[in-house]
């Protein structure tokens, strides 16, 4: 032993010191009880930081000393998501929820499964950041938001800061778990006062205060604002079993998380009613802000087999509360032309506090709308926001009308549109959209589009950079984007050789499109992800698409008329011919391949994925094997049929060989692909 190596004995008292400390820690933070006073605590801390200072090699990661970081970063690094982070569709009533059940009983039908009964699990809609917390032997490595869905950004200081999130856990597990960071009523109010006090602007609610709070770049300032943090899901784990959601809320709870109790098994709709209500009617007493109810299907294995759409899970849904309403002045009606040309009357309004945030616009949807609220200019109306939508004007209040309030007419010419700016009603619709669509308004929110994830989703190139190379002349049109080159680019304000060369690489990545995307690129009245899809799987190329009739387009369930004949119209059109015939110079659209089910090589098999693979994530393999026909499951069982197995396989692997379950490795499986 060195001068300055610890003795055994000191070893083992850090040991001890660090344990205990974690153990209070839970106590306190997660199961809301003491045993030991918080002056006894903080006596604890600050021996086990005494004896870390006198000799740093006893600080190991999960130490409670390495809660606050103290340092500041520069910026936040972005973090590729092992899983895809998906969001719930919304529910509102009744009939939304029994929707969602009979959708879920209808997709198991089409799957060849017998009509059943579900069971439920409900847990509350905590109003916060998402967080996705991954560990490796039980100590937390990343934290990170969850962004786009696919690519967040690494917020692990910040998270280590909050003493709801244990830094290590009960078990030495491998994991990716997701939940939900938010700030405690009571410390937000002590937040506000705090700002108030320095003439700082308060916070409209505690969703902005914890989004705006694990911003910050300053670990100490999250640290000081007592951010909580509740985990609900686990969205990878090696070498654990569960077969139901409320199993895996158990579990979560056993390895140390902090668990929202608020919760309920229901063996039916009418319990989860009855339940909601009952939050409902109690939400204000509780000490974090909930705007809704997650309903999720209880069983695993029924959730494996409903999957996902492309934005969320069959298996579950968000039943938010009602919306909340108030009440404020029209100042004005405004036009705001969209990207293809529709426009859409606003209501310019005295600033109101609504559902937590200030709102200041609020759409009138259109012409026919605006007549029958009968709102003008100067009345007082009612405007709503339900969940996370644009706020909307419900009703107005006539009997506060002004003797100086003006019945809005719409004008014959619109500004943002091209020409001389004249408007017209769309046929067979209540709409008004340009007659000339050559605007530059029109042009920049069709480019806005074409880059956005849902389109060509260009790494890089948004709104702004797309604003900076219009206004330079050197992008007017979709396949211009593809003419730029390194020397176009790096003059522009913000550009360094290296991000110059970033969106040059971006921009060569899609010169190769999928078929449902390039459609969506092209802003097509009527036509977004969904119908994208639809006559990408109807046509399978898009020549077959630009041919087609309106008959052909009218016979697709899910396509109607007005959708028909504008698609048609679109591809008739000279101007978007030249558009398509310019871009197709320099992009490859990919024919989107069909084949009947039955064909699928991985057919009516379930497959288990474990352990970790070296040339895709296990999200990709899932995706990978439900493309090939086959159904994912969460674990081995007599029912499985492949075990796909990485390095690491872990407990699946053993129980795979004791059941006799073909175990195919990453290669194998490769070879498939």
């Amino acid at each position: 032993m060195t001068k300055n190596s610890p003795s055994k004995a000191q070893i083992t008292r850090a040991e001890k010191l660090r344990e205990t400390i974690n153990y209070h820690r839970y106590l306190y933070h997660v199961e809301d009880r003491q045993e030991i006073s918080e002056a006894a605590l903080d006596s604890l801390k600050d021996e086990l930081k005494k004896l870390e200072l006198e000799f740093p090699s006893l600080v190991t990661p999960d130490s409670p000393t390495q809660r606050v970081a103290g340092q500041v970063l520069d910026k936040f690094e972005k973090v590729t998501h092992k899983v895809s982070q998906w969001s719930f569709d919304d529910a509102f009533d009744r009939d939304d929820l029994e929707q969602f059940e009979t959708r879920a009983k209808n997709y198991l039908k089409k799957q060849g499964k017998e009509e059943q009964s579900f069971e439920y699990m409900v847990e509350q809609k905590i109003d916060g950041l998402k967080i996705i917390l991954e560990y490796v032997g039980g100590v937390l490595t990343t934290a990170a938001t969850r962004g786009d869905g696919k690519v967040g950004e690494n917020v692990t200081v910040n998270a280590r800061t909050i003493k709801t999130i244990p830094l290590r856990l009960n078990q030495p597990v491998n994991g990716i778990f997701e939940g939900e960071i938010f700030m405690p009523k009571s410390s937000f109010e002590t937040l506000n006062k705090k700002r108030k006090k320095a003439g700082e602007e308060e916070f409209a609610n505690p969703r902005n205060a914890a989004a705006g709070t694990m911003r910050q770049l300053d670990s100490s300032i999250v640290e000081s604002r007592n951010l909580a943090c509740f985990v609900y899901d686990i969205a990878e784990l090696v070498g654990e079993d569960f077969t139901t959601q409320e199993e895996e809320l158990h579990l979560l709870e056993e390895l140390g998380f902090y668990v929202n109790k608020e919760r309920k098994r229901c063996a039916n709709l009418d319990e989860v009613w009855e339940y909601y209500k009952q939050e409902e009617g109690k939400k204000e007493s509780f000490n974090h802000w909930i705007d809704g109810m997650v309903i999720k299907i209880n069983d695993r294995e029924t959730q494996e087999m409903l999957g996902y759409t492309g934005k969320a899970p069959r298996f579950a849904v968000a039943l938010k509360f009602p919306a909340e309403q108030t009440t404020t002045v029209v100042r004005d009606i405004t036009l705001q032309v969209g990207r293809t040309g529709v426009i859409t009357p606003v209501a310019e309004l005295d600033a109101v506090a609504v559902a937590g945030t200030t709102v200041r616009r609020a759409t009138l949807h259109n012409a026919e709308e605006i007549e029958r609220l009968d709102v003008r200019i100067g009345d007082t109306v009612i405007i709503e926001k339900a969940g996370d939508i644009i706020p909307k004007v419900v009703s107005t209040m006539t009997e506060l009308r002004p003797k100086s309030a003006k019945k809005y007419v719409f004008p014959d010419k619109v500004s943002g549109c091209g020409g001389d700016g004249s408007i017209e009603k769309i046929p067979g619709q209540v709409a008004y959209r340009c007659v000339d669509l050559s605007s530059g308004d029109v042009a920049r929110r069709k480019l806005h589009y074409f880059v956005s994830k849902k389109a060509f989703d260009i790494d890089g190139l948004g709104p702004r950079i797309i604003d900076q190379l219009i206004d330079e002349g050197l992008v007017s049109e979709p396949a211009d984007i593809f003419k730029l080159t390194r020397d176009d680019v790096l003059p522009l304000e913000g550009f360094k050789e290296k991000s110059a060369d970033n969106l040059i690489d971006g921009v060569k990545e899609r010169r190769s499109i999928s078929l449902p995307r390039f459609i969506i690129g092209l802003s097509i009245d009527e036509v977004g992800e969904e119908t994208a899809l639809l006559l990408a799987q109807e046509f399978m190329s898009l020549k077959s698409i630009r041919d087609a009739t309106v008959d052909e387009l009218v016979a697709i369930e899910g396509i109607g008329g007005i959708m028909a004949e504008s698609i048609v119209g679109w591809f008739d059109d000279e101007i978007n011919q030249v558009v398509v015939k310019n871009l197709l110079e320099h992009v490859t659209v990919e024919d989107f391949a069909v084949q009947n089910p039955q064909d699928l090589p991985l057919a009516g098999k379930t497959v288990v994925v474990t352990g970790t693979l070296e040339s895709m994530s296990r999200d990709e393999a899932k995706e990978h094997i439900r493309r090939l026909g086959g159904k994912v499951g969460s674990s081995v069982s007599a029912k499985t049929d492949i075990l796909l197995a990485g390095t690491k396989a872990g407990s699946k692997l053993q129980k795979a060989k004791e059941l006799g379950v073909k175990v195919w490795n990453e290669k194998e499986f490769n070879t498939l692909l």
